[in-house]
């Protein structure tokens, strides 16, 4: 589920909307409003290619949704972003994408997914998909003015720091909530899906991660409030989504901007509320115990409602050094619907520009998370039930899923960057009995 800031830490959007980096770099100020120097119309692009590979780990049985060792596999994206202006204050993107290649494993076999940038699908010949199609309105509603830079999927414009901002169509729900300038772009920090978004955040999306919804935010000085309204997908990690929001999430997130010692920080606190056809982990073992039949979530679906809240921050410590800290709880006796087999999680890490050594445009980072899942959950993988991402067959020594990440990016031009990327997964899919997998990446990515 490849999240679409695309070069946001590269540092080339300076953006306050919607669809934009959540206010992760400062925006340019203008002393009045020139309506005059709105951007009409703006093309941009990208391709990205990940390679990944694992070695040799433990691993003395295998269910359906295990990870396997002894591996590479790769995936390629070409995406375009289309945007134009039909009145003031309005825009409209679209962002047809081709896509190709394979996930680890097809993306199986560890709740932390080492690669972000790999669906929950996966072809071997290129295939067109329209991943967005939006329409947003920006509102002024007074104060300083505020001048936004072009970038990808937002047009240059001046407009001012309290406004409201309406976006409606199809999107990904983290173009909008669970933002962080350290960690939320696949396609140029880090890879793992639980430091990309909270892992707990089973944010609603079809197989490719996007969805159809609206939201709106609010900016007052500094402070946001966001609520949106989106499509789940029709079945749990599905390919087609509902059209009339029968199945939906409910999210809203409150954000707090602020400054420490000169440099800025913001504060995020997102709930959800997904109401659909659901299964308690526990009725459908019930079942399974009282029907002689092998565990099955699909029987004991009925509609219900899950739940479950994050908190995410960041801080910039020096003018090359920031911090970031996500922490996630959801409800865990419920199966997650449409991101990963995570229920609760805290990740913190760090990211480092090359100004020391004389590369200030490439990056250096580091992050750890610690994903969990409940009991509930634990006694669902432990009888042979399959998650969305993972299912070994058995859980005789369920544990914490504990997840390092590093990469380094190196950014020749300002349009490209080759990242080399490690990550180390103890316990992965929460079994003591498989693993450490040691997981290699390279990323090539180029934009305009």
């Amino acid at each position: 589920m490849a999240a679409w800031i695309d070069g946001c830490r590269a540092g080339r959007l300076a953006l306050a909307g919607a669809a934009a980096c959540g206010l992760a770099h400062a925006p340019a100020f203008a002393d009045t409003p020139d309506q005059a120097s709105d951007q009409a119309a703006a093309i941009h692009g990208q391709y990205t290619l990940v390679a990944q590979g694992v070695g040799s780990f433990a691993s003395p049985y295998m269910g359906d949704n295990s990870l396997a060792p002894r591996q590479v596999k790769a995936t390629n994206d070409v995406t375009l972003y289309l945007g134009a202006r039909p009145w003031q204050g309005a825009e409209i993107w679209v962002n047809p994408e081709i896509d190709q290649g394979f996930g680890l494993s097809n993306t199986l076999g560890a709740g932390g997914f080492p690669s972000a940038e790999a669906y929950k699908v996966g072809q071997f010949s290129p295939y067109f998909k329209l991943q967005r199609a939006f329409l947003r309105q920006t509102i002024a509603l007074g104060g300083s003015a505020l001048a936004l830079d072009a970038g990808i999927n937002q047009l240059r414009g001046v407009t001012t720091a309290n406004r409201v901002v309406i976006t409606a169509g199809k999107m990904g729900v983290g173009d909008v909530f669970d933002t962080n300038r350290y960690a939320h772009d696949p396609r140029g920090d880090f890879l793992n899906w639980s430091l990309v978004d909270t892992g707990s955040f089973d944010y609603a999306a079809n197989a490719w991660g996007y969805t159809y919804g609206v939201a709106a935010e609010w900016y007052q000085g500094p402070w946001t409030l966001r609520a949106g309204l989106y499509n789940l997908s029709k079945v749990p990690n599905g390919i087609a989504l509902e059209s009339d929001f029968r199945q939906n999430a409910i999210i809203v997130e409150g954000e707090r901007r602020f400054s420490l010692g000169g440099h800025p920080g913001a504060v995020r606190v997102t709930a959800f509320r997904n109401r659909g056809r659901f299964a308690r982990f526990d009725d459908a073992l019930a079942l399974a115990r009282a029907t002689g039949q092998a565990p099955d979530l699909a029987p004991v679906r009925t509609m219900r409602d899950r739940l479950g809240i994050a908190m995410n921050a960041e801080q910039e410590i020096t003018a090359n050094l920031g911090l970031f800290l996500r922490a996630g709880y959801s409800d865990g006796t419920i199966e997650t619907y449409d991101f990963t087999d995570i229920d609760r999680t805290v990740a913190l890490g760090a990211a480092l520009q090359g100004k020391a050594w004389g590369r200030p445009q490439d990056t250096v980072a580091l992050a750890g998370v610690v994903n969990g899942i409940s009991s509930a959950h634990q006694r669902w993988l432990a009888a042979g039930g399959l998650g969305v991402l993972v299912g070994d067959g058995a859980l005789p020594d369920p544990g914490n899923e504990q997840i390092v990440e590093a990469y380094y990016a190196f950014r020749p031009v300002g349009w490209g960057s080759l990242t080399f990327d490690y990550q180390h997964i103890a316990n992965p899919g929460y079994n003591r009995d498989r693993g450490p997998a040691n997981v290699f990446a390279l990323r090539v990515h180029a934009g305009f």
